[in-house]
């Protein structure tokens, strides 16, 4: 979160971005809402086929992709996977490396080869450093994991069942009619990196627009399940472990959706298969191999020793979300957000969206030129601009200036706030008309303040801890031993795949999270 750019090109990013968002006729609160559950159903109902990557089960972290065998370098789907990689990988907070994790990943990688379709495919799987979940690979060997989606897997099979299914795409070719998409939008991508002159930003532009195109058709998602379900039960995996993930994927959606009763349907998944329907696939397809069961390793132990420790959540880089409050202890700050409010920690800056379609967002940008803070916000980067209520003011005792915009069916407030050379900056958009503009953004600028390096010294990133059930322990008092969500039955529930009315059995191993 917060890529600290220059003020020049900074400005320009934000302004176009939040214009894409809070375009006319959008609901800001869902459009927004939904970027949550979006990660998770690129997974569930249609995924996106990036970058391929090979493993040995003996690797050893690097500074690059793991590769399983030598990628062919005259390869021109190769060639382009390489290409996006760094864009890729930029879009997604960078890679995730510990050496523990990596070697797992490998390890179910590496036996997925040996029967895939095309055991002389090579591929290079990167592990993203991202709480979103999702998995997708591109033409060429290019594979991705975020650790979200490690974090919510429950054991190995269930993350062979998601790298078996990428790897379907590749071995089928299903990258080669999106190649054809991608390229009638080659024009459109150079505009886009005109207009955000950020380099980092027209980088991440340009890989949305790469995940965009990745979504394949449903006969194609179809047959990567059937492909894939096929290769995970040769492997040697449960073959029922491709449904159990779905349903977990499918439990982690509701969870995460502010509003777990309101309507979730995208555009997205208008072209791909029904969860309910892709789950019954894959059980029809698992069901070859015998009854459920009888047959196939999940590799639960050795799956919870490769991701315990690992990074859940937040990384330290871009701050941490705690309940209604975001706390970065490298920039040295902190603030809260209304009560209702769900925030999203992404790369490019802070969402957070509440009741009544309110929608914020916060940024920040290098402090280059010095100049006041009012000519700062006249100087061209908001549109819809009303030039008379541009003020200058104090919060928590820093230099910061305010004002009004309008546009279209939304009215914003836009506060602006220096800290030593940065400068700090809060949009706030409601629907014309609603009386919450005022309020949200007043109590935005109350609770910003400085943290003091004794408050930033305990900040503390979340991680995914395995514990052994003891005697007499519950539901309840492990969830109790949860941290960073207020609904810590909900989350162990969901990160453990219990169903209703299942108990704890003494023995048996659980994930929590906790610093």
């Amino acid at each position: 979160m917060i890529p600290m750019a220059p003020a020049r090109n900074g400005t320009r990013q934000t302004a176009r971005l939040v214009a894409g968002q809070l375009r006319p006729g959008a609901r800001v609160g869902t459009a927004l809402r939904l970027s949550i559950g979006f990660a998770a159903a690129l997974s569930l109902s249609g995924c996106q086929s990036m970058y391929e990557q090979s493993y040995q089960p003996n690797l050893s972290p690097s500074s690059s992709p793991q590769i399983v065998q030598e990628v062919q370098k005259d390869d021109p789907r190769a060639q382009m996977g390489a290409r996006e990689h760094p864009r890729i990988v930029a879009s997604y907070g960078g890679e995730y490396h510990d050496e523990k994790t990596e070697r797992l990943v490998a390890k179910i990688a590496g036996a997925l080869t040996v029967v895939s379709e095309n055991p002389q495919q090579s591929y290079r799987i990167t592990i993203l450093n991202s709480p979103a979940i999702n998995a997708f690979a591109l033409p060429g060997g290019y594979l991705y994991v975020t650790r979200g989606l490690l974090a919510l897997a429950n054991d190995a099979s269930e993350v062979a069942a998601v790298l078996s299914h990428e790897m379907a795409h590749v071995t089928a070719n299903h990258g080669i009619e999106r190649q054809r998409r991608e390229e009638a939008e080659v024009i459109a991508s150079r505009v886009v990196a005109e207009v955000l002159s950020s380099d980092l930003a027209g980088k991440q532009a340009l890989a949305r627009g790469k995940l965009r195109l990745a979504a394949f058709s449903r006969q194609q998602e179809l047959q990567a399940d059937t492909i894939g379900v096929r290769t995970l039960g040769e492997a040697g995996y449960d073959p029922y472990a491709a449904a159990r993930f779905l349903d977990s994927m499918a439990a982690y959606q509701h969870y995460s959706s502010a509003d777990p009763n309101a309507d979730q349907s995208m555009d997205f998944l208008s072209s791909h298969p029904s969860t309910p329907q892709r789950v019954e696939l894959a059980r029809d397809h698992a069901r070859a191999f015998g009854p459920d069961g009888t047959t196939g390793d999940k590799g639960r132990d050795y799956f919870l020793d490769g991701i315990d420790g690992m990074l859940y959540g937040d990384s330290p880089q871009e701050g941490y979300v705690r309940g209604r409050t975001f706390l970065h202890g490298g920039l040295g700050i902190r603030f809260d957000v209304p009560d209702g409010f769900q925030i999203d920690n992404k790369v490019e800056a802070v969402m957070a969206t509440g009741p009544g379609d309110v929608a914020i967002r916060f940024d920040g940008v290098a402090d280059t030129q010095n100049r006041s803070l009012t000519n700062y916000i006249s100087s061209g980067w908001v549109t819809g601009l009303v030039a008379d209520s541009i003020r200058e003011t104090k919060i928590n005792g820093m230099e910061a200036a305010t004002a009004r915009a309008t546009a279209d069916r939304w009215d914003f407030d836009v506060t602006v706030v220096r800290l030593g050379n940065q400068i700090f900056r809060f949009l706030t958009a409601v629907p014309k008309g609603s009386d919450q503009l005022a309020p949200t953004a007043d109590l935005l600028r109350a609770t910003f303040r400085r943290i003091t390096p004794e408050e930033a010294k305990t900040l503390k990133p979340l991680r995914v801890r395995v514990v052994t059930v003891a005697s007499g322990d519950t539901l309840a008092t492990l969830s109790a031993r949860m941290m960073g969500t207020d609904r810590k039955l909900e989350l162990f529930k969901v990160l453990n795949a219990i169903p209703a009315g299942q108990t704890l059995t003494p023995g048996s191993r659980v994930k929590i999270i906790s610093e």
